[in-house]
């Protein structure tokens, strides 16, 4: 029995990995543009040659670009307050992080260790390089010293620059177990939730407005399988599962470095 339990486990982390790596490239750079700084440019369609299934990720990468907060396409764990010893272990999974993806800071070293692009054809304000094998490893533990993708920005000379990681964890996790890898009384958890996207074949539907804005994706009001369903969309309630940022290199403040802003405009809590 817990032989057969591991093994679905297992099978579902792979799917949901699979989908992260695959199946989601694209949402957002549909509709790029950094979340809460001004009215956010007209949608484009994918770049020619993108794959079919970039139409969720542009989305999933738009959120992440910018300040995190809640809405009807961002679940966040909820507010919790933060004791001394949460204080002490964040600041120790932090410690633990930055001495271990130093050497990183060459992204070379890090494609060489297998982390790849996430979304390679599409452009972004943060890019993440995602490794498939620790993120199926972060469904079954959690080890501060390999985050399951690397953050980087692009410098003006074009070469990449690393600001931080990002953890993985599965959907199945309560806000105690997510707690007990990160503390949420410093840092908050976010799941990407009630994305409405073209179907298959139907890219150039992302230049699709009503009233002014995008019908589709992480900027567009769809937050109900219904409402999609009458647009003729495709809905997913969850994207991929939990995640949390730890911007190492932007400061030592923990409100920077897990504050989940990639613009590094602090605390993004109410």
């Amino acid at each position: 029995m817990r032989r057969t339990k591991t093994t679905i486990l297992l099978s579902a982390a792979l799917v949901q990995i699979t989908l992260a790596a695959f199946a989601f490239p694209a949402v957002m750079w549909a509709q790029s543009g950094h979340a809460g700084h001004g009215a956010p440019p007209a949608p484009a369609a994918p770049a020619p040659g993108a794959p079919k299934g970039d139409a969720v990720t542009a989305g999933v990468n738009e959120e992440m670009g910018g300040r995190m907060e809640v809405s009807s396409h961002m679940t966040l764990t909820p507010v919790r307050p933060a004791t001394a010893a949460d204080s002490a272990r964040a600041a120790g999974v932090a410690a633990d992080l930055r001495r271990a993806i130093e050497k990183y800071k060459d992204v070379r070293v890090a494609q060489a260790d297998g982390y790849q692009m996430f979304a390679p054809k599409l452009p972004q304000q943060v890019y993440h390089f995602t490794n498939t094998w620790r993120s199926i490893k972060e469904s079954f533990r959690f080890d501060p010293a390999q985050p399951s993708s690397l953050l980087y920005r692009r410098t003006p000379s074009g070469n990449f620059e690393l600001v931080g990681a990002m953890y993985h964890a599965p959907k199945r996790l309560s806000p105690e177990k997510l707690d007990e890898r990160v503390p949420l009384g410093i840092a908050r958890w976010h799941a990407h939730t009630n994305f409405c996207v073209p179907k298959r074949g139907e890219q150039a539907r992302w230049m699709e407005t009503k009233n002014g804005k995008p019908v589709f994706g992480p900027r567009g009001d769809i937050a109900t399988r219904e409402q999609c369903d009458a647009v003729q969309g495709r809905f997913y309630e969850r994207v991929l599962g939990w995640m949390v940022h730890a911007m190492v290199f932007a400061g030592d403040d923990p409100a920077t470095i897990w504050g989940g802003d990639h613009g590094g405009h602090g605390d993004h809590r109410p």
